[in-house]
């Protein structure tokens, strides 16, 4: 299959790098269904995230340089065809014209209100540890209570914080701590020093 630019992604990218943000959410109307679409910048290559929250339904695509993507869509086809509410005697359907669709929803800009918090992308991003625990709390120097930050906890605070904050976890021996509590969430994510 032909791989695709998504041309959208450039100005995004240019907003995102001059705000100095690495994960963005935005939506993107197709058929009349809302799809949550989230743009990591934050690891090589980037990665574009889709879902339908009401289809308990997502999936990552990576974004090479010069915002490359194989659209080839392998298992998530049937169940994007199902989602649009699309039949054999209506409108055509291809991978390439799904992406189409979506590079023409990317918005030119955002803001920091645009940013996902760890409990929105953990709607997607769900196969971490103690997934119950969807609010970022507090950081833990393991070194402390001579103890090691575990792969489990590395990965989702890779997945939900951002792989600068998984790379100073791992080089430091810190956990990221997470609470079920709302109230107890932080809403600072500065990185310990």
């Amino acid at each position: 299959m032909n791989l695709l630019e998504l041309s959208g992604l450039k100005p995004l990218y240019a907003s995102m790098k001059q705000q100095h943000l690495e994960r963005v959410k935005f939506t993107v109307l197709i058929n009349e269904v809302q799809f949550e679409v989230m743009y990591f910048i934050d690891e090589i290559p980037h990665s574009l995230g889709i879902g339908v929250r009401a289809h308990n339904f997502f999936f990552e695509i990576e974004v090479k340089k010069d915002f490359i993507i194989n659209p080839y869509l392998g298992e998530n086809y049937s169940k994007i065809y199902e989602i649009l509410g699309l039949t054999a005697s209506g409108e055509a359907f291809s991978p390439v014209k799904f992406f189409n669709d979506i590079n023409k929803g990317i918005p030119n800009s955002v803001n920091k209100s645009d940013v996902p918090m760890p409990n929105e992308i953990i709607s997607y991003r769900n196969n971490v540890e103690e997934a119950d625990k969807i609010y970022f709390w507090t950081w833990r120097d393991n070194n402390v209570r001579n103890e090691k930050v575990s792969p489990e906890n590395l990965e989702k605070t890779r997945k939900l914080l951002s792989y600068e904050a998984y790379k100073m976890c791992k080089e430091k021996n810190i956990s990221s701590c997470w609470t079920a509590d709302r109230t107890k969430a932080a809403t600072n994510f500065m990185l310990p020093n």
